[in-house]
């Protein structure tokens, strides 16, 4: 009776909600404190999750959760893209 695999959880800095790694975008901040958004779910840096969601987009920016998480501030690019890749 072999257990399941586990599925990693990560919270979406939007809605709070605990999702599974696959189903949210991550944002990361590099070595060289540069803001990207990582397609892979690999690069090294400090990640945060966000929900494909453009409600959790708008609620991450209002709070400054994206801010937080990465603890530096968020050029307008970032959160253009990532509305962008929301919106595909």
């Amino acid at each position: 009776m072999a257990a399941g695999k586990k599925v990693p959880l990560r919270k979406c800095i939007g809605c709070g909600e605990m999702k599974s790694k696959k189903e949210m975008i991550r944002i990361i901040k590099t070595t060289e404190n540069a803001i990207v958004l990582d397609k892979t779910g690999k690069q090294n840096g400090r990640g945060a999750y966000i929900c494909p969601n453009l409600q959790c987009l708008e609620t991450a920016t209002k709070s400054k959760g994206l801010e937080r998480a990465l603890k530096t501030a968020i050029p307008t690019e970032v959160y253009e893209q990532l509305s962008n890749q929301i919106s595909e």
